[in-house]
């Protein structure tokens, strides 16, 4: 995904922001402020409470009904000591730069000096996947200013140089943003959850309340570790960071769509991690599993 400059940011006090909600969270804010009941009137007053219960009901449930995880059938893509089953992918000009993903200390590491010239820089699996649960740990650092990702479901044209897909987002400069779900396939390039078009318009009050991702050189958590899981089912994707439910998108529409079809991406495809273009990046990954599923 995009990088954005450094910010600081704090979850407090944020809300939860969907489609299904925000509507509903602004008829609370009123409420409470005692204009409810002339606005709407007593009976559509008890109607609109009755709706917006039963829509936070089913974006609850929606994070409710997660797969069993399985930890005899996962399948390990990192064996812990090499990049045995994955692939640099890159222009032809940053071939000198393939050496930025390398194996550390059981983990993989990609490291990008400051001032370095590149293009994206993708790791990819050989493997294809369909649908699966993914769960990885994540560390970062807040001296990066650079930008990372996790493709699901994506595939790299060799002769545009491009990776095709839906992406996770993983932000160091802006925490806020791990876990949302952005859009590499080309025709498309928007943001997939929060529903809010161009990179750009991300917000820190996009993220969910609660919302948590800890530095590893932060002092009062060092050395932290950050646990990702991603369950992609038919066409809809689901994110969690540190526990915390992110995004539930429904691709209906849009990763089935002429742009996904023609690059035959959205539906199954090769996990990558991405390098992005400019800034500084030391993040590291380990601990990465992934456990194939039904179709729902």
């Amino acid at each position: 995904m995009w990088a954005i400059p450094e910010q600081h940011f704090t979850n407090k006090n944020e809300k939860v922001l969907s489609s299904k909600s925000s509507k509903c969270d602004g008829w609370r804010e009123r409420q409470m402020s005692g204009r409810c009941m002339s606005v709407f009137g007593k009976k559509k007053a008890v109607l609109l409470t009755t709706v917006c219960f039963f829509w936070n009901t089913v974006w609850l449930f929606s994070f409710a009904e997660e797969p069993v995880w399985d930890e005899s059938r996962a399948i390990r893509l990192f064996d812990g000591h090499s990049l045995n089953g994955w692939v640099v992918k890159c222009k032809p000009q940053d071939d000198d730069k393939r050496s930025y993903w390398k194996v550390e200390d059981g983990a993989i590491v990609a490291e990008v000096p400051p001032g370095s010239k590149h293009d994206y820089i993708w790791l990819v699996t050989e493997q294809e996947f369909g649908d699966f649960e993914l769960r990885l740990r994540v560390q970062t650092f807040s001296t990066s200013k650079g930008n990372s990702g996790i493709q699901v479901r994506s595939r790299y044209d060799d002769q545009a140089y491009w990776m095709d897909g839906p992406q996770v987002d993983i932000n160091p400069p802006g925490p806020w943003r791990c876990g949302f779900i952005y859009d590499e396939t080309r025709g498309a390039q928007v943001w997939l959850w929060p529903d809010v078009g161009r990179p750009a318009n991300a917000r820190p009050e996009h993220a969910p309340a609660g919302w948590k991702w800890f530095h590893a050189d932060d002092p009062s958590h060092p050395g932290a570790w950050n646990e990702v899981r991603v369950i992609c089912q038919g066409l809809r994707i689901r994110t969690f960071i540190n526990g915390v439910p992110v995004a539930d998108y429904d691709g209906t529409g849009r990763l089935d769509d002429e742009h996904h079809q023609k690059r035959n991406v959205g539906r199954v495809g090769h996990i990558a991690l991405q390098i992005h273009p400019g800034g500084n990046l030391h993040i590291r990954f380990k601990d990465i599993r992934l456990l194939p599923l039904n179709a729902e």
